[in-house]
């Protein structure tokens, strides 16, 4: 077995985040036994305000197993909110928190593969940039990757209790 800093670490965007709590199937980013970081910048979108998913997700990520990743993204936000700046960015600053998150794994642990999960079909083009140690992987992907590994019985269902339980899920199948 791999030590753990060989281990892949799984940076989930907010997308990957909100379709799982709809599917009350959070811990399925536990499955692997990889360790997961969510990016303080997209903890922060995915809970600042009150929606279906937010509080299932600020208790999940509250365990002790869930490491919250600190990015100059999110401390340049807050002093932007704390100083009140006018016309303060507020769009896609979860992405770049994540790039930053995962070129700093890059830097520190270049021997460490980064698995990053996302929804947006932005992402999945090119212009994404990602260290050479990380990977772009949907969440339908990764619900695929633990049904074949056997680890859950069907993504199918995983996505259709999503659905059903109020999520415009992405239909979006990167990496095809």
């Amino acid at each position: 077995m791999a030590s753990t800093s060989q281990k892949p670490v799984v940076l989930p965007d907010a997308g990957p985040l909100i379709t799982l709590a709809y599917a009350d199937a959070l811990d399925l980013l536990l499955k692997p036994g990889w360790p997961v970081r969510l990016v303080d910048m997209v903890l922060h979108e995915v809970t600042r305000n009150a929606t279906p998913t937010s509080a299932k997700i600020a208790v999940w990520a509250d365990q002790p197993s869930i490491a919250v990743q600190a990015t100059r993204t999110f401390a340049h936000y807050q002093a932007a909110l704390a100083t009140d700046q006018a016309g303060l960015r507020k769009a896609h600053l979860g992405e770049i928190a994540v790039q930053e998150a995962m070129n700093a794994l890059a830097l520190a642990n270049p021997g460490v593969t980064g698995v990053f999960l996302f929804e947006d079909h932005k992402i999945a083009r090119a212009r994404f940039l990602l260290p050479d140690n990380c990977r772009k992987v949907s969440t339908r992907a990764w619900l695929l990757f633990l049904e074949g590994k056997g680890w859950i019985d069907s993504a199918a269902e995983i996505e259709r209790v999503a659905i059903t339980n109020g999520r415009n899920f992405s239909r979006l199948r990167f990496p095809p």
